[in-house]
C-alpha cells in the first residue's frame, strides 16, 4: 500500500468528514481527491471506497445531532428507508455506466444553490415545520429517494441538497435541517456501501484509515 496515496487520501476524508457535519458537502473534497489519487481506477471502486469512510462521519454526526435537536422522527424514517432505496438503485446505476457527466455539471449545480441560499437571507433562520403528519412523511420521502439516487450514483453535494430542500420545501431552520440531512445522508451512504461492496468495489485495505480520519473531522 504505497504510503503517500494513503496518507493524501486520509487528510482529504479527514476534512471532507469536517466540512460534511456542518454544512454539507464533504464528497467534494473526497471524491476528487480519490479520482487524482486514482486516475485509472473505475469510477465505482473510487465511490465505493468513499462510501466505506464517509459512512462512519455521517453516523457520528447523526448521533450527536439527534442528542441536541428534536428530530422529527414521524417523517424522517420513512425518509431515510426512502433515501436507502434511491441510493441502492443509483449505486447499481454507477457499476454500470460512467457519471462522468454529472462530475462535470455538480460544481455549477451547487454554486446556484449557494447564490440562492445566499439572496434569501432569511432562509433557514426559523424553525417553522410547514407540514405535519402524511404531507411531511410525503415530501420527505420525496426529498430522500431522489437525493439518495443522486448519493449512490455519484455522491458530492449530497448534504447541502438535503439542508436545502429541507429548509426550503419542509421549512426546518439550518440545524434541524442539518440534523435531518445526516440521518438521511446516514442511509444512503450504508445502501450505496451494500451494492458496491457486493459487486466487489471497495479497498478495504483503505476504508479503517479514511474512516477514522472522517469520524475524527465529522
Amino acid at each position: 500500500m504505497p504510503a503517500m496515496e494513503l496518507l493524501i487520501v486520509s487528510l482529504a476524508s479527514l476534512l471532507a468528514g469536517l466540512v460534511d457535519s456542518i454544512v454539507g458537502g464533504g464528497g467534494l473534497i473526497l471524491v476528487p481527491a480519490l479520482f487524482a489519487t486514482f486516475p485509472a481506477a473505475h469510477p465505482a471502486t473510487l465511490f465505493g471506497t468513499n462510501k466505506s469512510a464517509s459512512v462512519w462521519g455521517t453516523a457520528i454526526a447523526t448521533a450527536q445531532y439527534s442528542r441536541r435537536v428534536q428530530m422529527r422522527w414521524a417523517a424522517l424514517l420513512p425518509a431515510a428507508a426512502a433515501g436507502f432505496a434511491g441510493s441502492f438503485a443509483g449505486a447499481w446505476v454507477v457499476t454500470v455506466i460512467d457519471p462522468g457527466f454529472l462530475r462535470r455539471l455538480l460544481p455549477f449545480i451547487l454554486l446556484a444553490v449557494l447564490l440562492y441560499t445566499l439572496s434569501r437571507k432569511e432562509l433557514g433562520r426559523t424553525h417553522a415545520p410547514r407540514f405535519a403528519g402524511r404531507h411531511e412523511i410525503g415530501v420527505a420521502s420525496g426529498i430522500g429517494v431522489i437525493i439518495g439516487f443522486h448519493d449512490g450514483f455519484f455522491g458530492p453535494g449530497t448534504g447541502s441538497f438535503l439542508v436545502f430542500l429541507f429548509v426550503r420545501l419542509l421549512g426546518y431552520d439550518f440545524l434541524n435541517a442539518s440534523a435531518s440531512a445526516k440521518l438521511i445522508n446516514t442511509a444512503t451512504n450504508l445502501a450505496a456501501l451494500i451494492l458496491f461492496a457486493a459487486k466487489g468495489h471497495i479497498w478495504w485495505h483503505f476504508m479503517l484509515a479514511m474512516a477514522l480520519a472522517n469520524v475524527v473531522g465529522s
